[in-house]
């Protein structure tokens, strides 16, 4: 026999786009089997619980997992009735009278019962299992502590798994303190100036534009400017500003879109849909909600913040264009904000991300976790109908069927994965990408010494000679004597190899590279 919120979607017929990931079943011994994100759960006959609305649910928050989708789709197919039996039937217990908060919180609406006069306050959500708000909000109605990351009109969950917790334990204060001890102040923050444009040039690489030279200046740009230094970086205004400094201030269409939109690809014969994202109608509502998460989160673990900030605005998909580049500008905005990376120090994270097949692979499995079940569930709801121009000045033919059906998953999305991502990505990105920048800099800068020592010249000439005899495989090319005659001089061009050279041997006998 099956037991808890699987028996009550089946019952009411509700269909998700986001699964539930445990189904219990009632049986002879207790036995827990995780197969790829699914779980399966068995229960000996005592834990059985009454084959009816109360019974299930409460079932399920006792022993499964919170999943806001369900809930709000839930109660919009079941009504007040059964929630209100069931509170006038145990008015002091703690899971009806989370479900009746739940319920008014979901819906907007109020049960027809009497406010609960006695018991003592409990959480609605677990903090040890989830994510939660820092300071709770005392539900006087229910006595309920309103601990729910967002608001109704948005609120991710972030299950905390063993392996989100593992991850979120890495000490990224601690692994910049060591960074700065073994490399010192200086060199980290020069290697911070070059990881600026590091970062932007990887992002477009993300977007497949890596060779739009102007771009990246600008991206770079943006993010040492504005990274921890606005106020309120989800506003419309500076979400436009952000846009702005990334694609040109004569770029058409910035602000938010009023319009359709979808990620895809373009073939020879159509465009393939991978994701739909909300309407431009309730891009405001949904911008808010995830500005009120950010606020009620405010002291929780940066990591876990970062990621579901990020990740949220690419699903949200505010802008016509610079979705991708505000989405991970927005993690290390987030980390600053947080004061868990210095003001002044970025992150390469889109470096990491296109460093291997493997993060790649993950980034894009990552962001399929949400948009893979979400185009199934609404697999036959899309279609291309007319061409119509919208007010924003974008021609679309998109037409989505099931916006208002769709917007449970949008407004309730489980970002879990993303925040195990996002968590491991920045620890790589720390103890190897940032790490192998600062050695790079401290090779070049001795590089630099090294031939100075030979022959004197400015930086800006040391550079361009360390950089040809590299490329070059150690030899002096026409083009640099030409551009330096004094490397005409057989002897002296011998010893300007060799002390350039001798700077990237060491850092190989160093690093144990051949």
């Amino acid at each position: 026999m099956q037991a808890g919120f699987k028996v009550l979607a089946d019952r009411y017929g509700i269909a998700l786009a986001q699964p539930l990931r445990v189904e219990s079943v009632i049986g002879t011994t207790r036995m827990i089997r995780e197969s790829n994100g699914h779980i399966e759960r068995k229960y000996p006959a005592s834990y059985r619980p009454a084959d009816d609305f109360a019974g299930h649910f409460e079932f399920g928050l006792k022993y499964e997992e919170i999943h806001l989708e369900f809930f709000a789709r839930l109660f919009a197919a079941t009504g007040p009735e059964p929630i209100e039996a069931w509170s006038r039937q145990a008015p002091f217990g703690q899971y009806a009278r989370r479900t009746g908060f739940l319920y008014e919180w979901l819906t907007g609406q109020q049960l027809d019962v009497p406010d609960v006069t006695n018991g003592g306050y409990v959480d609605a959500i677990s903090s040890q299992h989830y994510l939660t708000r820092v300071e709770p909000l005392r539900v006087r109605r229910w006595r309920i502590n309103d601990n729910l990351p967002g608001v109704p009109a948005f609120s991710p969950l972030i299950r905390r798994t063993e392996a989100v917790q593992q991850a979120l334990q890495f000490d990224l204060d601690a692994a910049l303190r060591e960074l700065n001890q073994t490399f010192g102040a200086d060199i980290l923050m020069r290697t911070a100036s070059w990881l600026t444009f590091k970062e932007s040039r990887a992002s477009f690489l993300i977007e497949r534009e890596a060779d739009k030279a102007d771009r990246i200046q600008r991206f770079a740009h943006v993010i040492a400017k504005y990274c921890g230094h606005i106020e309120d970086p989800l506003s419309s205004d500076s979400l436009h500003m952000l846009q702005a400094g990334i694609l040109g201030h004569e770029a058409l269409g910035l602000g938010l879109r009023r319009s359709p939109v979808f990620v895809g690809q373009a073939t020879m014969r159509e465009d393939i849909v991978h994701y739909i994202a909300p309407p431009f109608e309730a891009l405001t509502q949904l911008l808010d909600g995830l500005n009120a998460f950010e606020l009620a989160t405010r002291g929780a673990e940066p990591l876990a913040r970062a990621a579901a900030i990020a990740f949220a605005f690419v699903y949200i998909h505010p802008m016509r264009d610079g979705n991708g580049r505000i989405h991970r500008f927005l993690i290390n905005d987030i980390l600053i904000r947080d004061k868990a990376v210095p003001d002044g120090v970025i992150l390469p994270v889109s470096a990491t991300i296109t460093s291997s097949i493997d993060f790649r692979a993950r980034y894009d499995r990552t962001l399929e976790v949400f948009s893979r079940p979400f185009m199934q569930r609404y697999a036959a709801s899309s279609r291309f109908g007319e061409l119509v121009v919208y007010e924003d000045g974008t021609p679309s033919n998109l037409v989505f069927d099931d916006y208002d059906d769709a917007q449970f998953a949008w407004r309730y999305p489980d970002l879990t994965e993303h925040v195990l991502y996002t968590a491991q990505v920045v620890e790589h990105t720390v103890r190897n990408e940032m790490a192998d920048e600062a050695r790079v800099l401290i090779t070049f800068q001795r590089a630099q010494e090294q031939l100075k020592e030979v022959l004197e010249m400015p930086d800006q000439d040391a550079n361009r000679i360390i950089r040809s005899l590299k490329e070059n495989g150690w030899q002096v090319s026409g083009k640099l004597k030409q551009a330096y005659p004094q490397l005409e001089d057989a002897h002296r061009a011998k010893r300007v190899v060799e002390a350039v050279r001798s700077a990237f041997d060491e850092r190989k006998m160093a690093s144990g590279e051949e």
